[in-house]
């Protein structure tokens, strides 16, 4: 599979997945691989984009399960944990379906254009960066849900920080970084300004 086909796939792979009524967020990190940490959080920081992200308290569980992730990949942690209370969280099949349906015209788009560049952004300490700046956006992610749209924002600026990593794209994760400085700036000049 090639770079410009990874995030496609990614939704093919979970939509074949679904045939209940409701899809468990055990099932969805089942799909896509337990070791995969790019995999798993862009396809929920893309859900969360979506018009699934309507869910009442999707943007909370989605902003958990970036910040264990983003911790676990500074700590080297091969594969994936997260606690029960989360992995058992039931996301609705019709919702979750109708978000994929509406993800696939703006990823066929942006595909055209990846390509492995600027790689030395995957490595260590450079890694550190974008992730300790996503653990930041996650904490107030909770409280985006009390205005409209903002914890979708908040959502993209994490999908193209893991579409990066996926596709090997470091130009996507240098689009992440700007708004990314932009969360702990603004909690600084508000906390402390």
């Amino acid at each position: 599979m090639s770079e410009n086909q990874a995030l496609s796939h990614l939704l093919d792979q979970l939509e074949s997945t679904i045939d209940d009524d409701e899809i468990t967020v055990q099932h969805i990190i089942e799909t896509l691989g337990n070791r995969s940490f790019a995999s798993v959080m862009l396809i929920f920081s893309l859900i969360s984009t979506s018009p699934a992200s309507a869910m009442p308290g999707l943007t909370a569980t989605i902003a958990a399960i970036t910040f264990l992730m983003a911790a676990q990949m500074i700590s080297g942690r091969d594969h994936l944990w997260l606690p029960d209370f989360i992995t058992r969280r039931r996301l609705s099949r019709s919702k979750l379906c109708k978000g994929i349906g509406w993800l696939r015209k703006p990823l066929r788009f942006v595909e055209q254009f990846l390509k492995a560049r600027l790689t030395f952004l995957f490595h260590r300490p450079w890694l550190y960066l974008p992730l300790i700046l996503i653990m930041a956006l996650t904490l107030v992610m909770p409280f985006m849900e009390l205005i409209p749209t903002s914890g979708s924002i908040a959502s993209v600026v994490i999908a193209l920080f893991a579409a990066g990593l996926l596709t090997r794209d470091g130009v996507l994760v240098v689009c992440a970084l700007v708004p990314l400085t932009a969360v702990p700036a603004t909690i600084w000049y508000f906390g402390f300004g």
